[in-house]
């Protein structure tokens, strides 16, 4: 998977210290800090239905109970194990960060930083009583604005107390798509509120109530930041018609998925020429960015064209208008009582249909955690990640990439050539699990307790100014881009690395107390999941060193292609909600990976238990248990409203597809529950689709 967003508002569309009146029961503000976090076991007889035939409906089979035991919590979109292992995680480190908050002697400057942020986020009465006076400053920068010309400085202070996109682009670092080992300025479109472009060009009904709601909600957060009605309605008429402008100009979700579409080199005259109206040294100079920058990676070119037509053709009026607007909308989550609200009203549940706002001190955990996430991992991983996890997880993974080099020698399709390229990338994989080596250092990071939003405001400039900094440095090869408590993990292409953070790696995902089959279903499909990521119809353009690089053959390329064609057309046919099918091109290399990743965590289970004569247990046989063990790390349901979101947006499938999707394509699977030809789990030989 891609790194997270830093985008508050959406991270925190939920969040809030308001709550609507729910049962005791449905109610987040029922939990309390957890001493330590719970024990369930990678595979769960509780949460299986043995009233399903495994042979119709693995996914039932595994999870069927899980889910009436689990409803959706009241103050999420979603829920599944993964959702509900970071709730406890988070549980877990309230009650750290809380203790920490309260003083003493004994804090560490990272621990006096994180207690001290956590307590000024926790203070409610303080949001209420300051307003509007935390953003205030920014405000009046907007208000003064009275020359286009200065827009470079004025966007350069909003991007440093925002690092988000979505004033109109974000200007930060990234490793050069043609040479991995040298950190370039990246030039990245945004510009946008809403999930994805096509929510402003879509014209069905959805889309159309859906741009209508936004629109009252932009004039209702204007109206909370001081404008008449009459003001905020014309104002939100003129948000909606910038940003619309802007999304006709942007890359869809699978034109993204794309590299080459995304990989656009121009020098300092190059990137000023698409913009003739906006003076890029200007901007470069008030942002702090390193000084004779020559060569940046224009993600969207005709976007960056589109935003200079805006700026050309927009009044002073309107563009102060779009930026009040997103300035207020960046912080809405962060200020008083009313504005939360309203953030949550339309992100939170007119999106996502989610009922109830996050307690406040969930808000304040996911806080923390995305601006001093790895001090705050070193509490975690010191409570929770040991040597001996450490090294089971590298045993696996070695396990699996042996697996995937045999595969790899053994592809009928694959010419010698592509093949030995193949090997070199993949025993260039480094695996990093856990933690980082090098922990990351805090002490520019001004925390001031008290002053809640300006510490928000100053971990975002922190940031900003991080990945600025990296610029023409040599890469640091062993940086994270997940926090280690963090439950999931990711390949990096042009790291051309693996990344399981501590989170992820405890139960019920990996259970060190279970047999190695439910292990090795869960964890191992994961690991191989990862690794497939690395030869997916993404990830497959990086060579070995992670620069993008055309090293297949052409007739091998074909080959894949033709077989990934296999997946996406079986995911295509599947339904997501309502009418809407799922998306195949932006899910295709999820789904690539999860298949791929479920067939290696097979072959290294085989070899693990090559020697041995694993006993079946639970009324289940070894090779049932790996399965359902694979099948309940992603038991999960989700609101209508957040399916629709996902059906546009995300890139990996619904979770019972991404598990009967997968071993229907396995015989291994057929033989396992016996499974009878004509049965939903069973395909023919001929029409199962593989790849690796």
């Amino acid at each position: 998977m891609r790194r997270p967003s830093l985008l508050i508002s959406a991270l925190l569309a939920t969040s809030a210290a308001v709550a609507q009146p729910l049962p005791s029961s449905q109610s987040p503000a029922a939990e309390t800090p957890l001493a330590a976090l719970p024990y369930t076991p990678s595979l769960d007889t509780q949460a299986m239905d043995r009233s399903v035939d495994p042979c119709e409906d693995l996914y039932q089979f595994a999870c069927g109970h899980w889910n009436k035991n689990n409803p959706i919590p009241a103050d999420q979109s979603r829920w599944s194990v993964y959702a509900k292992m970071a709730n406890e995680n988070q549980r877990y480190l309230w009650g750290i960060l809380d203790k920490l908050s309260q003083g003493g002697p004994e804090r560490t400057p990272n621990q006096v930083k994180m207690g001290d942020y956590f307590a000024s986020c926790m203070s409610e009465d303080a949001a209420r009583a300051q307003g509007l006076a935390p953003l205030q400053p920014l405000l009046t920068s907007i208000d003064a604005l009275a020359d286009k010309r200065e827009l470079p400085a004025l966007l350069a202070m909003l991007h440093l107390a925002t690092n988000n996109e979505r004033l109109f682009f974000r200007f930060a670092s990234g490793q050069d798509f043609a040479d991995s080992s040298r950190l370039i300025a990246f030039a990245t479109a945004g510009g946008l509120s809403l999930p994805d472009r096509d929510y402003y060009l879509g014209q069905d009904a959805k889309s159309k109530k859906i741009r209508a709601q936004f629109e009252a909600h932009v004039a209702r957060l204007l109206e909370l930041g001081g404008a008449t009605a009459a003001a905020a309605r014309a104002q939100a008429r003129t948000v909606l018609k910038i940003e619309t402008a802007l999304a006709r100009a942007s890359l869809s979700k699978v034109d993204k998925r794309d590299p080459y579409k995304s990989f656009h080199i121009v020098n300092a005259q190059g990137l000023q020429a698409l913009t003739p109206g906006f003076d890029w040294a200007a901007y470069q100079q008030a942002l702090g960015a390193p000084s004779g920058l020559t060569r940046f990676n224009v993600t969207e070119p005709a976007f960056m064209k589109a935003f200079a037509a805006q700026l050309k053709a927009l009044p002073l009026a309107d563009l102060k208008s779009y930026l009040r607007w997103q300035a207020l909308s960046s912080h809405a989550a962060l200020l008083s009582p009313e504005m939360v609200q309203a953030n949550f009203d339309f992100f939170g549940h007119t999106l996502n249909g989610v009922p109830q706002l996050k307690a406040r001190w969930k808000r304040c955990v996911e806080l923390v955690d995305l601006q001093m996430g790895e001090a705050l991992g070193q509490e975690f991983v010191t409570r929770n990640f040991s040597p001996a996890l450490k090294d089971a997880t590298l045993k696996m993974t070695a396990q699996i990439e042996t697996a995937m080099a045999a595969r790899i020698e053994k592809l009928e399709w694959m010419s010698p050539a592509t093949r030995k390229q193949a090997q070199e990338k993949l025993h260039a994989i480094v695996n990093k699990v856990g933690y980082p080596d090098r922990w990351r250092d805090y002490r520019s990071l001004p925390v001031a307790r008290g002053a809640f939003v300006a510490n928000v405001q100053a971990g975002h400039a922190f940031e900003l100014r991080r990945q600025l900094a990296k610029i023409g440095q040599p890469l640091d090869r062993g940086e994270w881009g997940m926090t280690p408590q963090t439950v999931n993990a990711y390949y990096d292409a042009q790291m051309n690395d693996i990344n399981f953070p501590a989170g992820v790696l405890q139960p019920p995902l990996y259970d060190a107390k279970l047999d190695d089959a439910p292990n090795y279903g869960n964890t191992g499909g994961t690991i191989g999941h990862e690794l497939v990521h690395g030869f997916d119809d993404e990830g497959r353009q990086f060579d070995a060193k992670g620069n993008l690089k055309d090293w297949w053959g052409k007739k091998d390329a074909q080959a894949f292609e033709k077989r990934a064609a296999c997946v996406a057309d079986q995911y295509a046919s599947y339904t997501v909600v309502d009418d809407i099918k799922i998306n195949s091109r932006l899910t295709l290399g999820e789904d690539l990976a999860d298949l791929g990743g479920l067939v290696l965590a097979w072959a290294a289970w085989q070899a693990q238990i090559a020697d041995m004569k694993p006993a079946s247990r639970d009324g289940l046989t070894p090779e049932q248990r790996f399965f359902v063990g694979y099948a309940q790390w992603d038991c999960n349901d989700a609101r209508p409203e957040a399916l629709r979101v996902k059906a546009k947006t995300d890139p990996h499938s619904p979770g019972r597809y991404r598990i009967n999707g997968v071993v229907v394509n396995m015989a291994e699977y057929e033989r396992a529950f016996n499974c009878k030809p004509g049965q939903k789990m069973v395909k023919p030989d001929a029409q199962r689709c593989k790849v690796w």
